[in-house]
């Protein structure tokens, strides 16, 4: 197994910029009026709003709801906000935890998993952060679905769906390894993390690979959560296709084990670091083994890291 990260992880082109504030710890100062627009997932202060498992709205059954809004972000990136089976209630969705689409299209049900962007501090509506492939059916479906009353999407919550939960076992330091959309999993679990003031995580490290700087997701709201959490937050770009120098937060080829030493405790720390993985199959193959597959191998395994100290999301 090669130390090297492999794969060129297709992000989206994106328009984020900073809008957080709460408790005066966030900047106004650099808002835009574009900013207004963009849905709260993408501009919101990190908050931590955890319930247990259980109390999600959707269950075992597909249930449909009416599509809200459907704001565009980039020419492949869209934000879909729907509504929930009871307008009066948030999602109730566990952190970490993740819900089922599920559409018929051409006479058959297509079914993907996503974790929402949004908090429980939002009633009656949820956003999913969606990336629009050329041959994927469902994103597709749904950046074509134009906001209305009619419920159109199917969602349900079932058991293998809830991950790790805050806080995680309570480890000193996380490490999120993250490629494409796999970012959303480490957003929810930022919430968590950085809106606790009271938490016992003491170190979150996101390492976050894209081809340019221009692919990255989010990076706005990441740096903005960083600079305003910097004893507890760093994220380290990785860029496989940039031009020109890297500097600052930005490293300039691939993830490696090089750049995991570097970043992380070591594997003898035990039960105080504990990893977070989420992107393309690719990666998993190479840093910790598929997802079914509870063995750590992979760079990961390399380095000595174990099955307690690796969440594959």
């Amino acid at each position: 197994m090669t130390s090297v990260l492999g794969f060129q992880s297709l992000l989206i082109k994106n328009t984020f910029v900073r809008k957080a504030i709460a408790e005066n710890k966030y900047s106004n100062t650099n808002l835009c009026a574009s900013q207004t627009d963009l849905p709260a997932g993408l501009t919101a202060a990190p908050t931590k709003s955890t319930v247990p498992p259980g109390n999600c709205q959707f269950g075992d059954d597909f249930v449909k709801v009416a599509l809200v809004e459907n704001t565009p972000i980039s020419d492949t990136a869209y934000v879909a906000r729907f509504s929930l089976p009871d307008g009066t209630k948030p999602l109730g969705l566990s952190t970490c935890a993740c819900i089922l689409a599920g559409v018929e299209i051409d006479g058959e049900m297509t079914v993907r998993p996503y974790t929402p962007i949004s908090t429980n501090e939002d009633v009656g509506t949820f956003d999913l952060l969606i990336r629009k492939y050329p041959d994927g059916k469902m994103s597709q479906f749904i950046s074509a679905l134009k906001p209305s009353a009619e419920p159109v999407v199917a969602f349900k919550h079932i058991d293998a769906n809830v991950k790790i939960q805050y806080p995680f076992n309570k480890p000193k330091t996380v490490v999120m390894l993250a490629g494409g959309t796999g970012i959303t999993p480490m957003i929810q679990a930022l919430h968590s993390i950085l809106g606790d003031e009271a938490g016992s995580i003491e170190k979150t490290q996101l390492i976050y690979g894209s081809r340019t700087k221009d692919d990255i997701l989010g990076k706005e709201m990441l740096d903005n959560w960083s600079a305003s959490n910097a004893d507890k937050f760093s994220v380290t770009h990785v860029l496989s296709d940039e031009k020109g120098e890297a500097s600052g937060d930005y490293r300039m080829g691939f993830i490696d084990s090089d750049m995991i030493k570097e970043l992380a405790p070591p594997a003898s720390a035990g039960k105080d670091v504990v990893f977070f993985v989420c992107g393309p199959p690719i990666m998993y193959d190479i840093f910790c083994g598929p997802r079914g597959e509870e063995e750590i191998t992979g760079v990961l395994g390399e380095l000595g890291y174990s099955k307690e100290q690796v969440i594959k999301f």
